[in-house]
C-alpha cells in the first residue's frame, strides 16, 4: 500500500558558528588533509584486494564522516555508492548500540539493502576514530563481494530480499582491535568463492585502519576545536558553491518521464515521472509519483533514491569539487513508501541500481527540457553488467563480473566521449583484456567502438562498444542488461542514441538474446555478444560543421552511409 509523501531534506545543517572565525587557508589545508586522508583509504583497499572487481574496476566507495556522520571526504569511486554511505554508516552504529556502544579497535559489518541502498554483496565496514577517548568520526567502506550466498552468484529474478543473500544487520567484525572469528566464519561459510570473499573483507579492515589512522593524524594536526569548526567552515563553502548554481537557474518546475524495460520478473516495461523543482537556491526531486513497488527486483530502495538526487545534482552544481556534506544541503527529495523509489522491506531491490541508473537520466533530462544547454543529452543509459561464474577443471570455484562502458550524450560545448563508464559509476574502470583472460576462462576476440551508435547532431553522440568473449570452459552467466527497448535520449533538435542489445552464440549456431537473464548456461565454444548503447546528440543535424563531418569519416566514427543521411549538407 502506498503511503503519504515524505520530504527528506539536504545535509545536515551547520553546527557550530565559530566557522566564520577559522582562517581560510587553515580550513583549505585541513580540506586538503581530509582528502588525502580518503585517499590513503583507497590505495590501501586497491592494493590488497583479491578480487579485479575491486582493484580494477574499483567497485567500492571510502569515505571519512566526523562523530555526527557529515560526510567529511571521499575518494574517487562509485559516485553512486558516495551520495548514500551515510545511510549505511548510521544504520551500522545504530545496529550495535548507537555510539555509546563502540570502542577504539571497533569494525561493525553492514549489508542490509534497506540501510546500504545496494544489494547485499556491497558489504560495508564501519570503524569509529577515536581521539583520546572521545568519538571524532568514522572511516567507512562499502565494496562489492563476489557472493554472499543468494540464490544465485547475482540475480534478476527474485521474488523477496531473502533471495538475495545472506544479511548481516550491524555486527561486529572486530571487537576492540581481535577479529570476530564466530562472524568471520560465517561470512566465509555463506560464499561459494569464500577464498576470495576472504582477501576482499580483509582488504576492506585494511583500509579502513588506514582511514581512521590518517583522519587521527589530521585532527591530532590542527586540535580539535580547530578541526571541529574549520569542518563547519569547509560545509558552508561546499553549500554557497551549490547555491550560487542553482540561482542561476530558471525558478519552475521541470518534468520528465523513463522507463525500465522490465522489472526482472514480468515482462512489462516500468514507467515513471519525476518533477525537479528550483526555487531560488533550494532544489527538490519529486519521486512521489512513482507507480507502485514491483514484484521483480528492480526497486530503489530509500538510500539509492537520495544518492540519485545528490549525483545528478552534485554532477551539475559542485564546481568539481570533492563532495562534502555542504554540497547536499541544497537539495532535498521528495518520496512515497511504498513505490518504486522508496519500496518497504522485504520487497526485492537487487538490481534496483538499473531503476535509478534512469532516475538519473530523467533528472537530467528534466533539466534538459528547460535548459538544453546546462546537461547532456542522455548516454547509453546503462552499466551493462555482466556477472560469470563456475568450476575450473581443476576443481577450483571462480567467478567475476564487470560494468562495460558506454556513449555519452553530446552537449553544447561538445561531443559525447565514447566509451565511458554511466555517469553512476564514473570513476569505475574496465578490468584489461590481460587480466580477465589471465583470470578467467574465457578470450576476449573483440573490443572495439560501434560506428554509427552514437546520435547525430551539431555535436555528435560518443559511441558505445563490441565485446565479443569466447567462452573456454563451461560457465555460468547473469546478465543486467537495460535500456534495450528505448533509445538515448538528443537535446536540442539531436538525434538518439543507439540502445544497448546483447545475445549469446552457442556453438550449434543457435542465438539467444539477452537482457535480464539469470543463470545462463555458457558451454565451451559459446561466444557472448555485447553492443553497448551510444549517447544522444545535441543540436540540430544540419548545423555540425562539413569538417567535422568529414572528420568523423576518416576516424571511423560514423559510416559515410549514415553520414549521408544524416549530414547531407556536408556532401
Amino acid at each position: 500500500m502506498i503511503g503519504e509523501a515524505i520530504v527528506h531534506r539536504g545535509g545536515a545543517p551547520a553546527q557550530d558558528a565559530s566557522a566564520a572565525a577559522v582562517d581560510p587557508v587553515v580550513a583549505e589545508v585541513i580540506r586538503h588533509g581530509l582528502n588525502s586522508a580518503a585517499g590513503q583509504m583507497k590505495r590501501a583497499l586497491v592494493r590488497t584486494a583479491f578480487s579485479p572487481i575491486i582493484y580494477e574496476v574499483l567497485d567500492f566507495a571510502v569515505a571519512l564522516y566526523d562523530d555526527q556522520v557529515r560526510l567529511l571526504a571521499q575518494a574517487p569511486s562509485l559516485p553512486m555508492f558516495m551520495g548514500r554511505l551515510s545511510f549505511c554508516v548510521e544504520a551500522a552504529v545504530a545496529a550495535v548500540g548507537g555510539a555509546a556502544a563502540l570502542e577504539p579497535g571497533d569494525v561493525v559489518l553492514y549489508n542490509d539493502p534497506y540501510g546500504t541502498g545496494s544489494h547485499p554483496q556491497d558489504a560495508a565496514v564501519v570503524a569509529p576514530a577515536f581521539l583520546d577517548g572521545e568519538l571524532v568520526g568514522y572511516a567507512a567502506i562499502k565494496a562489492h563481494w563476489l557472493d554472499v550466498g543468494g540464490k544465485e552468484p547475482y540475480s534478476t529474478d527474485t521474488v523477496d530480499l531473502f533471495q538475495e543473500g545472506t544479511i548481516f544487520p550491524g555486527v561486529k567484525l572486530v571487537r576492540r582491535g581481535e577479529l570476530v572469528d564466530d562472524v568471520y566464519r560465517m561470512i566465509l561459510s555463506n560464499s561459494r568463492v569464500p577464498q576470495l570473499v576472504a582477501g576482499d573483507v580483509n582488504a576492506e579492515l585494511v583500509g579502513v585502519a588506514t582511514g581512521v589512522k590518517a583522519l587521527l593524524a589530521v585532527v591530532r594536526q590542527h586540535a580539535l576545536p580547530t578541526f571541529r569548526a574549520a569542518v563547519e567552515r569547509i560545509f558552508d563553502h561546499g553549500e554557497a558553491v551549490v547555491r550560487s548554481y542553482f540561482e542561476r537557474l530558471p525558478d519552475g518546475v521541470y518534468r520528465a518521464c523513463g522507463q525500465l524495460d522490465d522489472d526482472g520478473v514480468s515482462a512489462d516495461p516500468v514507467t515513471f515521472e519525476i518533477a525537479v523543482t528550483v526555487d531560488g537556491s533550494d532544489l527538490t526531486v519529486d519521486f512521489s509519483n512513482a507507480p507502485e513497488q514491483r514484484p521483480g527486483p528492480v526497486n530503489c530502495t530509500l538510500p539509492k533514491t537520495v544518492a540519485i538526487s545528490r549525483v545528478a545534482v552534485g554532477m551539475l552544481a559542485g564546481a568539481g569539487e570533492p563532495p562534502n556534506e555542504g554540497h547536499q544541503r541544497p537539495i532535498q527529495v521528495i518520496t512515497r513508501p511504498g513505490t518504486l523509489f522508496h519500496p518497504q522491506r522485504p520487497a526485492p531491490s537487487f538490481i534496483g541500481g538499473w531503476a535509478s541508473f534512469q532516475a538519473l537520466e530523467t533528472v537530467l533530462l528534466a533539466v534538459g527540457r528547460a535548459l538544453p544547454d546546462a546537461v547532456p543529452a542522455g548516454s547509453g543509459g546503462d552499466i551493462c553488467s555482466l556477472v560469470w561464474w563456475g568450476e575450473r577443471a581443476d576443481g577450483r570455484p571462480w567467478a567475476d563480473g564487470s560494468p562495460h562502458p558506454v556513449g555519452q550524450g553530446a552537449h553544447a560545448g561538445g561531443d559525447g566521449a565514447s566509451a565511458l563508464m554511466h555517469i553512476s559509476e564514473s570513476a569505475t574502470r574496465v578490468t584489461p583484456a590481460e587480466v580477465w583472460e589471465t583470470k578467467n576462462p574465457w578470450l576476449l576476440e573483440r573490443t572495439e567502438l560501434i560506428p554509427d551508435s552514437g546520435g547525430a547532431g551539431r555535436r555528435r553522440g560518443g559511441l558505445g562498444v563490441h565485446y565479443r568473449v569466447r567462452a573456454l570452459e563451461d560457465m555460468w552467466l547473469t546478465a543486467v542488461i537495460e535500456r534495450t527497448r528505448s533509445a538515448p535520449s538528443a537535446l536540442a533538435g539531436g538525434g538518439e542514441g543507439r540502445s544497448n542489445r546483447a545475445r549469446l552464440e552457442l556453438p550449434d549456431g543457435m542465438r539467444r538474446p539477452l537482457a535480464k537473464a539469470t543463470r545462463v548456461r555458457v558451454p565451451a565454444g559459446a561466444v557472448l555478444d555485447l553492443q553497448t548503447g551510444g549517447g544522444g546528440g545535441h543540436g540540430p543535424a544540419a548545423e555540425r560543421p562539413p569538417a567535422a563531418v568529414r572528420a568523423d569519416l576518416r576516424e571511423g566514427y560514423v559510416t559515410e552511409r549514415r553520414a549521408r543521411e544524416d549530414y547531407p549538407h556536408a556532401f
